[in-house]
């Protein structure tokens, strides 16, 4: 089977060598953002995640913008559904698009805005009537749409997208209503990391979810990775990242993140609770990422041969998008694509995405 394989560019001050002690080289910025997005590009990466913030780091729009002339990859932009008002919305991204001649993908993000406070329910049923609307304008269809939080009558913008059509729609998220948004309206169904038995289990109910709604998905996963030449050299480099961690920053790390009282960010801190002593939950997976990080909080740990036999086996479930980091980002990218980017079967995903169903 052929995966997207993706890097992440680290837009919103997660870089370090050290998890949880700031390092003013590693701070997010126009420059160190742009050269490990250069580095992915170099290396024959598909797409990079672009994250956004609002406490930290820098804007992902007008980085997005910056980059598009300079790279051949694509971008997977992380948008904050009630930012923008939708029509303003499309126009944006229909020539973000543009510039990158076709390039765009995006990723629906449902945390709350800054200063907001608002229930999962209705943040969800926001980020669903958004899509709907947005889509429907992507696509060149007039909206009338008259939601709980999307009130429209409105032409679609003049300008459009290279293909004519909205760019595929990534989504994540765990609670019950952020698995009826993504089943609703998204076109890839992001996993943070878990046991393989546990991607099966949410994959089974999300086929079931998306069939309900006339629909199909596909699958990813964005996790980090360690890999070096030998196992103990993968996990002495994992065990290194925490050697200067204070308990207190790497809470306090968390407590920023907008989605840090997500069931996705539950599930993450159930995780590492049930790993051993050393932190993994699997041989190959570690959960110690997350002790510094709100989000995905494990990653994939061993030699070259570890690393592609583990991500082979999240293939074999069903996994067709892979959304890889690690620490330092660029180094790490480097590290992965000598190491184990060659013996994967990869490219762009492609397909038809589904209208969103806001019944």
């Amino acid at each position: 089977m052929t995966v997207e394989m993706s890097w992440f560019s680290a837009l919103c001050d997660d870089d370090y060598e050290f998890l949880g002690v700031p390092d003013d080289e590693l701070k997010s910025s126009w420059e160190h953002c742009r050269n490990i997005v250069l580095t992915a590009d170099r290396y024959g990466f598909d797409n990079v995640l672009l994250p956004s913030g609002y406490a930290l780091g820098i804007d992902n729009t007008a980085f997005a913008a910056g980059m598009a002339p300079l790279t051949s990859m694509r971008m997977l932009l992380a948008v904050r559904c009630g930012e923008l008002i939708v029509p303003q919305l499309a126009r944006q991204i229909a020539t973000l698009d543009q510039m990158m001649d076709g390039r765009l993908t995006i990723n629906i993000i449902s945390s709350e805005m800054p200063g907001e406070s608002l229930d999962s329910g209705p943040r969800y049923r926001r980020s669903t009537e958004v899509m709907h609307c947005l889509r429907e304008l992507l696509d060149g269809r007039r909206v009338e749409f008259h939601g709980d939080f999307v009130d429209l009558e409105v032409e679609p913008p003049r300008i459009s997208t290279v293909s004519g059509r909205s760019p595929l729609f990534y989504f994540g998220g765990l609670s019950p209503a952020a698995r009826e948004c993504a089943a609703a309206g998204a076109d890839v169904f992001l996993m943070w990391p878990d046991t393989t038995d546990a991607v099966l289990e949410v994959k089974a109910d999300m086929d079931a979810r998306a069939e309900a709604h006339g629909r199909s998905l596909r699958y990813g996963w964005r996790s980090h990775v360690v890999v070096r030449e030998t196992e103990d050299e993968a996990r002495a480099a994992a065990s290194r990242l925490l050697s200067k961690l204070d308990v207190e920053a790497g809470e306090e790390i968390r407590r920023k993140s907008l989605d840090s009282s997500s069931a996705g960010v539950a599930n993450q801190a159930a995780l590492r609770e049930s790993a051993d002593q050393e932190g993994y939950v699997e041989r190959h997976l570690w959960t110690g990422v997350g002790r510094a990080r709100s989000g995905a909080g494990a990653a994939i740990v061993g030699d070259p041969d570890q690393v592609l036999g583990k991500i082979r086996e999240l293939t074999e479930a069903g996994i067709e998008s892979f959304i890889l980091s690690g620490y330092p980002h660029a180094a790490e990218c480097d590290l992965f694509a000598r190491h184990v980017l060659p013996h994967i079967d990869h490219g762009r995903l492609e397909f038809d995405p589904h209208p969103v169903d806001v019944t």
